[in-house]
């Protein structure tokens, strides 16, 4: 078929959407995000590789990329990133985290609500309570022991009790003792609190955007920063009689914690990443490596077209991707608004040359517009 719309404004209803083509490769919910395939096997039996890890291998970085990566390794400091948005900011900690075989990398997303309490750990004292309730409601066979009731309450206030405890249950007899998993069931560390954990390589994290964070969150990170350790107040408090608690890791693992208190032995490569929107302390950038991107050139816009969509997409959009070098100075304007000019332009073969230039006009508008 010529007509290359799904959807005409005709009013009329009609089936046309199942004509939808595969998806992007960076829009494919059918992939997990490190390549795994979510749901069944895949048939073909090979693991599809995930869009951050193909971004990763096709990465080019420049001299003072590389550069300021083996500084923050060899210094154990956090790399500060900053550019324009689709500079490749992130991207970079995926390649570093792949070439030297590093694992999966932690990803900490801020917003302006984030605190830093948000990247260390989460303790669940409301589903601890809720859970206690629920088993003396069952212990009690139901008679008068509703979770919405008094006793109720009462079994909160054993759960607060016991939070300062042991963590296993003190009045439900052996059989209430053996089902309550603890307080450790409750504590799931955050991305920050993870890449803290004593590993035999550092682990790789990411902490994006921190310059959509509130004014109290770079000050906040000075000091887990530069020590490397936190506490966990609630495991602290048992310690005497708990002196390690298996609690869940952000990898969704079950890990050891001694004494309450997490302490790196091999500092993560952090990688903070900004789009320049605030300056941050002096305190926060003493303790950092600090990197300028610059935009793209061609070479590693190349290298990203390539890997998402072929030699095929690099020779078809050669005019786009002129028109994306040649912008005018300053004008900011994003990598993946490129891919998505060539990807979109190249599913409509058969449209007007005007269509295809004003698909491109649409997908590639400046950034900074408002400036």
């Amino acid at each position: 078929m010529n007509d290359w719309r799904i959807y005409r404004g005709v009013g009329q209803p009609h089936d046309g959407v199942r004509r939808l083509p595969e998806p992007p490769p960076w829009r494919d919910f059918t992939r997990a995000q490190d390549g795994a395939p979510t749901g069944s096997q895949d048939p073909s039996g090979a693991r599809r590789l995930g869009v951050r890890r193909r971004r990763a291998e096709n990465y080019a970085p420049r001299p003072a990329e590389v550069d300021a990566v083996n500084a923050a390794l060899y210094l154990r400091r956090p790399l500060l990133v900053t550019g324009n948005p689709g500079t490749g900011k992130s991207t970079l900690a995926y390649a570093v985290a792949h070439e030297l075989q590093l694992g999966r990398v932690l990803r900490w997303p801020i917003v302006s609500r984030t605190s830093l309490q948000d990247g260390l750990y989460r303790y669940d004292a409301i589903g601890r309570l809720q859970d206690v309730q629920l088993e003396r409601a069952r212990g009690a066979g139901g008679n008068g022991s509703d979770p919405g009731t008094g006793n109720g309450a009462a079994a909160g206030s054993a759960a607060d009790g016991r939070a300062d405890g042991d963590g296993r249950a003190d009045g439900d007899g052996a059989d209430g003792a053996d089902r309550d998993p603890g307080i450790g069931a409750y504590i799931r560390l955050g991305p920050l609190g993870t890449a803290l954990l004593p590993s035999e390589l550092p682990r790789v994290l990411l902490i994006d955007e921190l310059d959509k964070s509130d004014l109290d969150l770079p000050n906040d990170l000075l000091n887990t920063l530069e020590e490397g350790e936190f506490a966990i107040p609630e495991l602290e408090r048992v310690a005497d009689r708990q002196p390690v608690v298996e609690v869940l890791s952000h990898d969704s693992g079950r890990v050891a914690v001694h004494g309450g208190r997490i302490a790196c032995t091999n500092f993560p490569l952090i990688v903070l990443t900004s789009n320049g929107e605030r300056d941050f302390p002096a305190p926060l950038l003493r303790r950092c490596v600090q990197l300028e991107l610059e935009p793209p050139g061609e070479e590693q816009l190349t290298a990203m077209v390539e890997a998402h969509l072929g030699e095929e997409g690099v020779a078809a959009g050669q005019d786009l991707i002129g028109r994306f070098l040649d912008r005018e100075p300053g004008e900011v304007m994003a990598a993946d608004q490129l891919l998505n000019a060539l990807f979109l332009t190249q599913h409509t073969p058969h449209a007007e040359r005007l269509t295809r230039e004003r698909i491109a006009d649409l997908l590639m508008q400046r950034l900074d517009r408002s400036r």
